[in-house]
């Protein structure tokens, strides 16, 4: 039976999807045809289901093993083989179990400035229509939205909190590999190199969708096209199963929706303001096991 032996896991909205393309990209690397499969952490979120299109949106999740491991089936010559699911990372009571059915896989964890990660995490649901309130407000409503059991993609703050989970992942875990989505950006090549390394495969390889740019973000004008395409329902979902979002898809979608794209409202001074004091002390101590926070909000500096 085919078993990762990596796994690209989280943190939302920190470019797991865009690493996820460039690896499948490799030949040597397998990479399952649908994207983010949550099956280690089902227990923790299946219930998580409360909040506005929640139900729809974790229909593709897989739920059973037999399901899982059958999503690497295809495997041929590939030498490594992974998966991504950004939930895992948020679940450190997950880590055993996954080491234990996967024998110790390598596991890459991408982090981003947190503020501008909550505040991507709040675009994607209001792209989706899902989301009626504002930033403030919203982040106001954490802790209810937690009470009312939503999914934890509605967890703004919750999600960009990465210090601890880290830590835990490196007591279980022999081989973990920090990234920023920053560096991924600034350096896709270089950032890419040190990912081959870690996986053991050809870090010379250059992948043909090197200059591509998946999840774009910011906000789109709502019309036919874009209800489509970002709101959930049945045919999305159903879709999703049927074609597979594979990187060319992306690339079409993303040509297509490209003249409704429109740049977000920057945050509020006092949203942000506040939310800095929030991360303050995670990113002191991300500085401090290493993590490059060079590029992040400059206030978390300030003495």
């Amino acid at each position: 039976m085919n078993k990762p032996n990596f796994i690209i896991s989280g943190f939302p909205k920190c470019g797991s999807t865009a690493l996820h393309y460039y690896v499948d990209a490799h030949p040597e690397i397998f990479m399952p045809k649908q994207k983010e499969l949550h099956y280690f952490t089902q227990s923790n979120i299946s219930k998580l289901n409360k909040g506005p299109g929640d139900l729809e949106a974790k229909k593709s999740q897989i739920k059973c093993s037999d399901s899982y491991f059958k999503m690497f089936n295809s495997v041929r010559s590939e030498k490594i083989i992974g998966e991504t699911s950004p939930s895992y990372i948020n679940y450190p009571e997950s880590f055993k179990k996954i080491n234990k059915e996967l024998e110790n896989p390598k596991i890459i964890i991408l982090l981003r400035d947190p503020i501008k990660r909550a505040y991507s995490n709040y675009l994607h649901l209001l792209r989706e229509q899902r989301e009626t309130e504002t930033f403030s407000k919203s982040l106001d409503l954490e802790s209810f939205r937690k009470s009312q059991q939503y999914s934890d993609f509605w967890f703004y703050t919750f999600n960009s909190f990465y210090y601890e989970k880290i830590i835990e992942a490196k007591k279980v875990f022999s081989e973990v590999l920090i990234l920023t989505q920053e560096e991924l950006n600034i350096d896709t090549k270089k950032t890419l190199t040190k990912v081959y390394k870690f996986l053991e495969v050809d870090s010379e390889f250059t992948p043909s969708n090197l200059a591509k740019r998946y999840n774009k973000g910011g906000l789109y004008k709502k019309n036919f096209v874009t209800n489509f395409i970002f709101k959930q329902g049945k045919i999305k979902t159903f879709l999703k199963k049927v074609i597979p979002i594979s990187s060319w898809v992306k690339s079409i979608k993303n040509s297509i929706i490209s003249n409704y794209h429109y740049k977000a409202d920057p945050i509020d001074v006092d949203v942000e303001n506040k939310l800095v004091k929030v991360f303050k002390k995670e990113v002191d101590n991300l500085t401090k096991i290493g993590v490059d926070t060079s590029t992040w909000n400059k206030n978390f500096f300030n003495k």
